[in-house]
Formats: C-alpha cells, sequence, structure tokens
C-alpha cells in the first residue's frame, strides 16, 4: 500500500518538516466516487477539500515543543494509553507568547503501526473542519521524519474528568447519578447529529463507546477520538465499503457481516451504549456467568414494559431515578438496535427522545420530592400529637 504524501516541505535539509498534512491519494478515490450526473449542482466537496480552506487553523508543533510540554513525555503525566499509543498531560506556551501556559493532552503515536499514522491523519483532517460544542478540540498537531524516526502527535484541550467509561463503570468512583448520564447521552448524541447532517459532507463516527465520550469539569461531555471516522456515502451510493474495525461489542451487525458502513451503524452503537448507562454494565463482561456474559443478550430478558424491567437496572443507583424515563430510554435503545438498519431512528429523533426523557426525569423528581416532603410533614404531626 503506498504511504500518503504527508508535508510539503520544499527544503532538502534534514531539520524537522512542519507543515499541514494531506490525503492525495484519499482524494483522487473520492472524487472519482462522486456523482456528477447532475451538472446544475455544484458536486459536494470532500473531506480533504474542506480541510485545506481551515488549515491554518491547526497549530503546527515542533517535536521539541510537546517533549518540553511533558517533561520529556514523562510516565507520570500518562493519562491514558489506547490502539493509537500514549496520552499525556502536558503544558504549552500560547502560539504568540503571550498569556498563561494551556494545560492540554498530547497523544503520541506508536512508532510501529502504519494504522496509527493513518487514524492521525484522519483525526487532523476531520477534527479540523467540524465545530460544535459536543466534539473535543484539535489545538494542533507534529508529524515529522528524521533521523529519530517516525513522530506523530496530536494536541487537544484537556478534559478534566476523563471519559464517561471511567465514572461508569470505576467502582472507585461515586455512583454517576440517573440525570447526569442522561445529560451527557444528550451531549453525546447531539454531537453525533452535527457529524451526521451538520456539516457539507456526511461524517460516519464509527467508534462511539464509553471511553470515547470525554467530560469537561461540569460534566459536559464531547467526543474524541476521530481516528477511524470515515466520509458517508454521497450521490446514489448508499454505503462505504471498508475493513471492519472498532471494539468488539459495539459494531452493528451489517457491518461486521458485510463491511457495509453507513450513519445507521453509529445509530446502533449509541443502543449499545444506551443499555450501558441503563445498567451500569460493559457491552461483555467475561468475568460473568456464561449467560451474562454479552449485555445486549442478557437485557432480552427485562423487556421495556414487562414488571422484571427494574431488575435490568444498575442496582447503584439505588432507585433513585424515574422508571417512566428509564422504560423511554429502553424503548429507544431497542430502537437504535433494530436489525433492519433502515428502521433505526436518525441521530435528531435520538436527541428528542433523550430530551423527553429528561424532562420526565425532572417531572418525576418534583414528585418524589414532594411526596418526600409531605411524608416528613405528616410523621413530624404524628410525633408532635403523641407528645401532648
Amino acid at each position: 500500500m503506498k504511504c500518503f504524501l504527508i508535508f510539503k516541505d520544499k527544503s532538502k535539509s534534514k531539520r524537522e518538516a512542519k507543515s499541514a498534512p494531506e490525503l492525495r491519494d484519499q482524494r483522487k478515490s473520492d472524487s472519482s466516487a462522486i456523482n456528477r450526473t447532475t451538472r446544475s449542482l455544484p458536486s459536494p466537496r470532500s473531506i480533504d477539500e474542506l480541510y485545506r480552506e481551515k488549515e491554518h487553523n491547526s497549530r503546527v508543533f515542533s517535536y521539541q515543543e510537546l517533549r518540553d510540554a511533558t517533561n520529556g513525555f514523562n510516565r507520570m503525566l500518562k493519562i491514558g494509553e489506547g490502539g493509537f499509543g500514549s496520552v499525556y498531560k502536558g503544558t504549552i506556551r500560547p502560539e504568540n507568547e503571550k498569556g498563561a501556559p494551556v494545560v492540554v493532552a498530547i497523544k503520541k503515536l506508536n512508532k510501529h503501526g502504519f494504522q496509527g499514522h493513518k487514524e492521525w491523519l484522519a483525526e487532523v483532517q476531520f477534527l479540523g473542519i467540524v465545530n460544535h460544542p459536543n466534539l473535543v478540540k484539535l489545538l494542533g498537531y507534529c508529524g515529522v521524519d528524521d533521523e529519530r524516526g517516525i513522530q506523530r502527535l496530536l494536541v487537544y484541550e484537556f478534559m478534566p474528568n476523563r471519559s464517561l467509561e471511567h465514572h461508569l463503570f470505576s467502582r472507585a468512583l461515586p455512583t454517576l447519578p440517573w440525570k447526569t448520564r442522561l445529560e451527557i447521552l444528550l451531549g453525546a448524541a447531539q454531537g453525533l447529529a452535527y457529524l451526521h447532517g451538520g456539516l457539507e459532507v456526511k461524517v460516519i463516527y464509527r467508534d462511539f463507546k464509553a471511553s470515547n465520550v470525554l467530560l469537561e469539569e461540569n460534566f459536559k461531555p464531547k467526543l474524541s477520538d476521530f481516528g477511524l471516522a470515515r466520509e458517508g456515502p454521497q450521490g446514489d451510493r448508499t454505503h462505504v465499503s471498508t475493513a471492519v474495525v472498532g471494539t468488539l461489542g459495539y459494531a452493528a451487525p451489517e457491518y461486521v457481516e458485510t463491511g457495509h458502513l453507513t450513519i445507521q451503524s453509529d445509530i446502533w452503537t449509541f443502543g449499545v451504549v444506551l443499555y450501558e448507562i441503563l445498567t451500569g454494565r460493559r457491552t461483555v463482561e467475561r468475568n460473568r456467568p456464561t449467560m451474562e456474559q454479552k449485555l445486549l443478550d442478557w437485557v432480552k430478558q427485562y423487556p421495556s414494559d414487562s414488571k422484571k424491567f427494574s431488575m435490568m437496572m444498575d442496582p447503584r443507583l439505588r432507585n433513585q431515578y424515574s422508571i417512566n424515563a428509564a422504560r423511554k430510554v429502553a424503548k429507544l435503545a431497542d430502537s437504535c438496535l433494530n436489525k433492519n438498519a433502515k428502521e433505526r431512528p436518525t441521530m435528531n429523533q435520538v436527541v428528542e427522545s433523550l430530551e423527553i426523557a429528561i424532562q420526565e426525569s425532572e417531572s418525576d423528581e418534583v414528585n418524589y420530592t414532594s411526596q418526600t416532603t409531605g411524608s416528613a410533614t405528616s410523621s413530624s404531626r404524628m410525633i408532635q400529637q403523641n407528645k401532648k
């Protein structure tokens, strides 16, 4: 496979190359696939073309700048690790050298992975064109080939509360409240809806999961890790054909079987995470009894309209949730997990359903508080009467 042309460094010297990445090979294949039969309408621009308009917005860092920012990629500053490589907490100086240093997250590519190189290119381009409050901001990147080898790094805004996965599944942290769970999923859904319909091209995220939903200090969610994102089908095309990649337990069945990637693939994955939110369980847990290891199989025992439904809910919530809203969320999850991809809701419809569930939770919370207060008042009166 040909390696993509990355840098536009005209110099023959061995100094560090600093430039915006390009995907020339991909651009040729994308442009040839665009339906151009309707000449009265302008052809949609590709991700590459959209990125070229905004590439000047991304800051290009030298390798030494990022090495200094992380104290030599000190292990004490490592805050995460994945297939791409390691993520470090760092501090960078403003580009104009004015103002206070900025805390950032710096992702460093594993030198020995070509897949990581492709994901780095994808992240630079996709995050270079998107602009939404529920998508993480890419502040800059570094890409150099020198005597030290291949160096690929990404610089993001720092998210102090780590990920949804961390708060949902870690037993060392306080239980994530019911309403907070819904608000996080609502923000994530709004981010996905933007990717699916808020740009000139459709973007298939392809890797939605709890670990890729990062949280700000106030638990506002932002989608991260766009290394597997793909430009959606254009013209008369119904899907994008690609190798099946992603995380075990999340990929839509039609994608796994055929390699045909669509917007509906993201909807399926969102449905999986909805059930993780409800149950407090991961999609696959090998340490559980055989019948409980696969989440989507296990939850079938507790339909949303059955009396047994509450037995499925995360016990750590201690019944501090709206049962009516929870049933609605379960029904939404079931619709997202429809085997017929065409019958799944759109992300805009998912957003609307989650907004209704949050409103119902707030209403039930008021009623619960009123009932609790009323019961406490009655009990107090009885005590006072007994004393007399």
